[in-house]
């Protein structure tokens, strides 16, 4: 059986655990949820919230995340939905193993994602919300000659199904409106992480509604925003238009 191997990379606070959950709701897809985590902790030293129970939680060496990745699908699914971090991918990660999955990019507005970034963290930098490792991981993609279609946030909130529907054709699996909504609450594949960052998704039972958002950044967020706005207007301009 051919392993439909998805992977949706994005930084933080991009819709990109509703995702998830979206195409876990799917009979025939099992999910996994940000598997490098425990090798960007342990690699950077970096403190986040339960970084211990992260480290214990997953294999934190990168061949061994790698073969899980390229590997036989949890339950012999015929699905693989990978939600990756792309602030997981340090600059010395070997990427060459990301052409063995079929790679879509999750977009969103730096100003948006710093804005709720903050509402969880103390401080933020360009770093830490993914989006110059997008723009590194496209370029690296498009290189090799595979150019990885990129999905605005704000986009597949207007139109969740349109997207979905498109994102299905693309991968060649049938929809089904079972990706449109799901029961509330925790899941056995949620990360150890999730009771700090999923409070939002554990309510929900399906996509919020798209509303205009304005956040007003002063200071250091604002300084970080900017410098992503070059980076993600690049990547906006080349998105899926539906």
């Amino acid at each position: 059986m051919t392993v439909v191997r998805l992977a949706m990379w994005s930084g933080p606070r991009n819709v990109s655990t509703a995702l998830m959950r979206s195409w876990e709701n799917r009979p025939d897809c099992a999910v996994v949820d940000e598997p490098l985590y425990a090798y960007y902790l342990q690699w950077t030293g970096i403190d986040h919230p339960v970084r211990d129970e992260v480290i214990a939680s997953q294999p934190a060496e990168l061949d061994a995340v790698v073969a899980s990745l390229l590997g036989p699908a949890p339950g012999g699914a015929e699905v693989f939905y990978q939600k990756h971090m792309t602030h997981h991918l340090l600059p010395e990660t070997d990427r060459s193993w990301i052409a063995g999955l079929t790679n879509v990019l999750l977009i969103r507005d730096p100003r948006e994602v710093v804005a709720s970034y903050l509402r969880s963290r103390s401080s933020v930098e360009p770093a830490d919300i993914g989006i110059p490792q997008q723009l590194r991981l496209y370029d690296k993609l498009v290189s090799s000659g595979d150019e990885p279609p990129v999905v605005d946030a704000g986009d597949f909130l207007r139109d969740p199904e349109s997207y979905l529907r498109w994102l299905c054709a693309w991968v060649d699996v049938e929809f089904t409106d079972r990706m449109l909504s799901w029961p509330p609450g925790p899941r056995d594949s949620d990360g150890v992480w999730a009771p700090h960052w999923y409070d939002a998704v554990w309510r929900s039972t399906g996509f919020e509604p798209w509303r205009p958002r304005n956040p007003v950044l002063e200071g250091h967020p604002a300084e970080v925003a900017a410098a992503c706005a070059d980076g993600f207007a690049f990547l906006h301009g080349r998105r899926v238009r539906l």
